[in-house]
Formats: C-alpha cells, structure tokens, sequence
C-alpha cells in the first residue's frame, strides 16, 4: 500500500470515525467535496498543505493521517514469543 493509499483509508476511518461527511470535511478544509472523494478513493495526491489542512479539519495530527495500519496478527501473536531481544 503507498502512501497516498495510506492517506486515503486514514481520512476515511477517521472522517467515519467523527460521523462526518465529506461535504462537512471539505467545508472544513476549505476544498471541494470532490477533492476529498478523490483523495479518498486515492484518485488524487495531496499537497503538504492539503495534509494540514484535512488533519486540522479531522482534529488529529498530519502524521496520523499517513501512519500505516498494523501488521495483523496472523501468525498467532509471535511477538510474545520472544526472541527478537
């Protein structure tokens, strides 16, 4: 998943989270609605500046607006096994 993909599941989950639509974000954000669909569907990249603007808009940092989801655990938490020390 690039980063553009990142950001795109990262609005939605946290847009979803704050029962927003992207009408209310983008109003927010001061851009189109259209635009945030786009980047939502990873359609289109944002800018720094679009970054800041959709955290501010959303509430939450830049950075987490680009953190990638964890690993899931299908191996059966081998991390609490050890032996990486």
């Amino acid at each position: 998943m690039d980063l553009k993909e990142v950001m795109a599941v990262n609005v939605r989950r946290i847009r979803h989270d704050k029962q927003m639509t992207q009408e209310e974000l983008a109003d927010r954000a001061g851009l189109s609605a259209r635009y945030v669909g786009a980047i939502e569907r990873s359609n289109k990249s944002a800018s720094v500046t679009v970054l800041g603007q959709i955290a501010e808009a959303l509430g939450v940092e830049a950075s987490d607006l680009l953190k990638r989801p964890a690993p899931s655990a299908k191996r059966g938490g081998s991390s609490a096994r050890g032996g990486d020390t």
